[in-house]
């Protein structure tokens, strides 16, 4: 059996039915090791309090989900989205996030040119290094289905992944997350989460269901879709990663409709059967 101290639950999974607060305090009752936090969620009550609740209920923090999207050309969009960033790496700091989940940024309709978005989001992606370097926080850089580089992430594969973490030369502080959803696809996947190694810093799980119908927002169960993720779970656990299995389930047509007890059930029953 697995060890459930390891099943997280990002929040993104339960983020229709309750709130950070209640999150923290049910997950905490029913025992499970950790949660990963979804900063809109966060805003409800600050990190502050979110770290007190988080301490009080005895659970690790997986990650804190997200920050990036720094693709812009435009100097003063930039600004702001690094000002963005920095806020969340010092979130991450302070409800003691074990990384935060880095998402570049998708292709600007004004220019239309992907090449000169990567590089903008490499660059800047150094320039925050040291900032995530001085709060003890790393940085998961999270490659993205390739049918949302155009608003989410110019960082599809994780071939990218590995190529942009060689490019930085700061392992201590650059990872990668690994998402089972986004990356299933790939014919290159065992090799390069094998080059990945010690880089892989979170390991996402969710199902790709075969009538989807929202790309983003209609993530199926474990079990429920066509991802060998045990397959998955293998293959990061050969590279040499040993962290949390974190559920993170978009599901506007399902899964965010049911009683959020149920739906922790039904991961309870999966992570067993279908991890």
């Amino acid at each position: 059996m697995l060890d459930e101290k390891l099943l997280s639950i990002n929040q993104v999974t339960l983020m229709e039915q309750w709130s950070l607060r209640q999150a923290i305090e049910s997950l905490g009752r029913s025992g499970l090791g950790a949660i990963s936090v979804w900063r809109d969620k966060m805003r409800e009550i600050g990190a502050a309090e979110a770290a007190r609740l988080i301490d009080g209920h005895g659970l690790a923090v997986s990650g804190l989900c997200f920050a990036g999207l720094i693709t812009s050309p435009d100097h003063a969009e930039a600004a702001k989205a690094m000002d963005e960033v920095r806020r969340a790496i010092d979130e991450a700091a302070e409800i003691k996030a074990l990384c935060l989940v880095f998402v570049a940024g998708g292709v600007d309709p004004r220019e239309k040119d992907i090449k000169a978005a990567r590089a903008r989001a490499l660059d800047r992606l150094a320039e925050l290094v040291p900032h995530a370097r001085g709060a003890n926080v790393r940085l998961a850089i999270e490659p993205l289905h390739p049918m949302i580089c155009a608003t989410r992430s110019v960082v599809s594969t994780m071939a990218l992944a590995n190529d942009w973490c060689d490019a930085l030369g700061a392992d201590d502080v650059v990872g990668i997350a690994v998402d089972t959803y986004a990356v299933w696809w790939d014919p290159q996947l065992e090799a390069e989460i094998a080059r990945a190694g010690k880089r892989i810093c979170a390991f996402h799980i969710s199902d790709w269901l075969v009538d989807t119908q929202d790309v983003r927002l209609d993530r199926g169960m474990m079990g429920d879709g066509v991802i060998d993720i045990p397959a998955i779970r293998r293959m990061v656990e050969a590279a040499g990663y040993r962290g949390h299995r974190e559920v993170e389930i978009f599901s506007a047509r399902n899964w965010w409709k049911r009683d959020p007890d149920e739906v922790i059930r039904v991961i309870r029953e999966r992570y067993q059967s279908a991890v």
